[in-house]
């Protein structure tokens, strides 16, 4: 089996349930779906959809600059909305930090998120 490594970083908000934030394996990170929860307040933020995707980008970009990486080494994202009517907003926040040769991305609507927010986004990116 390849080298696998817990990434772990207060840059983002601690795993609420049994798994890591991110699990590097070989030159591939790979970083759990972030809700848009404050990592210094552990706590829900507000404003609405908007809010929350800035937030839950917000956490994603910590983790990868806590392991010296940009959105430049983003391969795949996938994003679950609450609901699809939210999609151009988030879609447009997304832009922000996705603006120069964006990776390969899935949005879906489900029925329910942890904690009941609107939007979680995971990711995976490479080391290069």
């Amino acid at each position: 089996m390849g080298k696998r490594t817990t990434v772990l970083t207060d840059r983002a908000p601690a795993a609420i349930g049994p798994y890591s934030q991110a699990i590097r394996a070989g030159d591939f990170l790979f970083i759990s779906g972030q809700l848009p929860i404050d990592p210094i307040t552990g706590s829900i933020v507000e404003g609405g959809t908007a809010g929350q995707a800035e937030q839950v980008l917000a956490n994603l970009g910590g983790i990868l600059a806590a392991e010296n990486l940009s959105p430049m080494n983003v391969v795949k994202v996938t994003i679950f909305l609450k609901d699809m009517n939210d999609f151009a907003t988030v879609n447009e926040i997304y832009g922000r930090m996705f603006h120069t040769e964006p990776p390969a991305r899935e949005c879906v609507e489900v029925a329910r998120l942890p904690k009941d927010v609107r939007i979680e986004i995971s990711l995976i990116a490479i080391y290069q």
